[in-house]
């Protein structure tokens, strides 16, 4: 339990450890319950008549060429019980394949680096470097218990690009880039880098060469359809 403390003070020490010991549920847990836990209360205080209609609003917006009768027949779909449940369920689900998927990709890259990192090495990198995320989920629980129950989601998590740097309309084709990408990842991509770099004891550039090459086509190619 101390790693849940140390990764945050000493991270170095833990990732030394974690390459003979790699264990990755307690910070998986972590970071499910936290995230997962501020988006379900989100959804449970939030005012569902508000929800629905900025629902459509935020929908006519990003597609002017749909009309809101053309939204009526998935009202009920838009209700705050429903974007919950299954937001809940697919954030759940896209978490654990994305760790699966980065721990995978630990595993070929080393085989390609020369570095030993097995599959289990490679989930305990990606669950423990994935802390950072968790204060995501606390900045959002305390801005849905301190702010208005008429504010969409995304206004509330402060820590990304979108609301704390740009405030981007949902219109705009940057929109989905701006507020998903969250000044958090920065810090998770130097742990990643640090853990990396301790078990493969190289350098930093092969270390963040490794670790930042899924995040870089992933928003690269976001980026570019943004553009285009």
């Amino acid at each position: 339990m101390s790693h849940l403390i140390n990764i945050f003070l000493d991270p170095a020490k833990v990732f030394a450890d974690l390459r003979e010991r790699p264990t990755f549920v307690v910070p998986l847990l972590t970071v499910l319950v936290l995230v997962l836990g501020a988006m379900a209360l989100y959804f449970f205080t939030v005012d569902a008549d508000w929800f629905v209609d900025n629902t459509i609003r935020q929908a006519l917006a990003a597609n002017p060429e749909i009309s809101r009768a053309d939204l009526e027949p998935a009202r009920q779909f838009m209700t705050p019980t429903f974007a919950g449940t299954a937001g809940l369920l697919f954030g759940g689900v896209f978490m654990l394949m994305m760790y699966v998927l980065m721990a995978v990709y630990y595993l070929l890259a080393g085989k390609v680096t020369g570095t030993e990192v097995g599959f289990m090495q490679g989930l305990a990198l990606t669950a423990w470097s994935s802390m950072p995320l968790a204060i995501g989920g606390i900045v959002l629980a305390v801005g849905v218990l301190t702010g208005d129950n008429r504010t969409p989601m995304e206004d509330l998590q402060l820590l990304n690009l979108h609301p704390l740097l740009v405030n981007v309309p949902i219109e705009s084709p940057w929109a989905g880039l701006a507020r998903g990408f969250s000044l958090l990842n920065l810090w998770a991509w130097f742990l990643a880098a640090l853990g990396w770099k301790t078990w493969s004891r190289g350098g930093w550039g092969g270390a963040l060469a490794v670790v930042l090459l899924p995040s870089v086509l992933i928003y690269g190619i976001w980026a570019l359809i943004a553009a285009f």
